[in-house]
């Protein structure tokens, strides 16, 4: 993928946007050449480019080789954990997995709102929190309990595949239905569920 366009910004949303946009381990780069158009690539194989959208998903990635800070501590010991283990007892999810989704969606930042209207730490969209009663998605308690109870529904509804469960609630169930109760094709979706499963498994999920 290597666009170039004269509304670098403009177009760096839309890519952002757009869920079949794969992007690099670094994100999406670009450069302004001598004739003054701006490129933008996933492949930054020229010296010129320069990080102009991060991949959201790099520090969880970076988690996974080297754990510092409060991902580097058992998920018992993490932010948030005595609303984490409330849920874990009132849904029956794993309360390791609610972490992991946490560590991945937010990295524990409770205010965080991504540019799509995702909110909180298990980034909720504005419709599921309403659906699930989070009045104030940026309180932690609400979103975490709102979070997982729409994850037991959503197992519920793939029979208790965790990969498909992700999968929705990243892009949608929907999503997943659409497309024949398999992974979706989005790069975000596919770099997400596996991230996720991997943290799970770090926190000793099964």
């Amino acid at each position: 993928m290597r666009p170039s366009c004269c509304h670098t910004f403009i177009l760096i949303a839309a890519l952002a946007q757009i869920p079949g946009v794969a992007l690099a381990a670094g994100g999406i780069f670009g450069f302004v050449d001598d004739d003054g158009v701006e490129h933008l690539s996933n492949i930054p194989d020229d010296r010129r480019y320069r990080l102009v959208l991060a991949d959201r998903f790099e520090p969880a990635r970076a988690a996974l080789r080297t754990p510092r800070g409060v991902l580097a501590l058992p998920y018992n010991q993490r932010p948030f954990h005595d609303s984490v283990q409330r849920a874990s007892l009132d849904t029956g999810i794993d309360a390791a997995l609610l972490h992991a989704v946490i560590t991945v969606e937010s990295g524990y930042n409770q205010a965080a709102v991504s540019p799509k209207g995702a909110a909180g730490l298990m980034q909720l969209m504005p419709g599921t929190a309403r659906r699930y009663g989070n009045a104030n998605p940026l309180d932690p308690s609400e979103n975490i309990r709102a979070g997982a109870n729409y994850l037991r529904d959503l197992l519920a509804m793939f029979d208790n595949n965790l990969e498909l469960a992700l999968a929705a609630y990243n892009a949608g169930e929907n999503a997943v239905i659409r497309h024949g109760r398999r992974l979706p094709p989005y790069a975000e979706t596919q770099r997400y569920v596996p991230l996720v499963v991997a943290h799970y498994r770090r926190l000793g999920g099964r």
